[in-house]
């Protein structure tokens, strides 16, 4: 199983880049681990046209192809102003369903004080409709996020209970990624060689 992370944020060196780089080194379950970190690219904003993704030096062809070969995905946003980043939202909107159809997705919401709950509301209801990726029941925000997974497991006090628990839950985050990754290979597999008949003709609804 492979694994991809994206990091929606704009600035370098962020806290969604950390988190990131955390979750990483725990999805020991995957064979194989990529991070794509958005604002390192100059992706096209895109204008609904496929001409527009593959614009002069664009590094969509990369990036589309580490999307293709991804059996799950991690998506990470922090929240400005209560919203998801412009960036994922803009790559979600790039990325083709043949490539994203029927993969599950963690979504990850990253805050500098205790909300974070409204990019994680944002994602589900408007971003991942006609990609059709599969989010996950369970989703992650790490709140305080600049006072947590700055060290490792051995650097955590005991008494450090609240920090104990958010590493558990990501453990789980986790674990159950790497099941449902399992899972819905079935449906991928039986979807490019079975597809349904009109599929294509209800990608977007009604």
């Amino acid at each position: 199983m492979k694994l991809l992370i994206v990091s929606g944020s704009q600035r370098m060196d962020s806290q969604t880049a950390k988190v990131a780089t955390y979750l990483a080194k725990h999805s020991v379950e995957f064979e194989e681990v990529s991070h794509i970190e958005l604002c390192h690219y100059d992706l096209p904003f895109w204008d609904g046209e496929q001409e527009s993704k593959y614009a002069e030096a664009s590094p969509w062809t990369m990036i589309s192809h580490k999307v293709r070969k991804a059996d799950a995905l991690i998506l990470i946003t922090p929240e400005w102003g209560g919203m998801a980043s412009p960036l994922l939202k803009n790559f979600l909107l790039m990325c083709d369903n043949q490539d994203t159809a029927h993969k599950p997705a963690l979504l990850v919401s990253v805050v500098s004080g205790i909300s974070g709950a409204y990019p994680i509301a944002e994602l589900r209801m408007n971003a991942l409709k006609n990609n059709k990726l599969v989010a996950l029941p369970d989703h992650l925000i790490i709140r305080n996020v600049t006072e947590v997974l700055n060290h490792s497991h051995e650097g955590v006090l005991e008494e450090d209970q609240r920090e104990k628990d958010l590493r558990q839950r990501i453990d789980y985050s986790l674990h159950m990624l790497h099941q449902y990754s399992q899972a819905l290979t079935t449906i991928r597999h039986r979807h490019r060689h079975e597809p349904y008949p009109k599929q294509q003709e209800y990608c977007y609804g009604m």
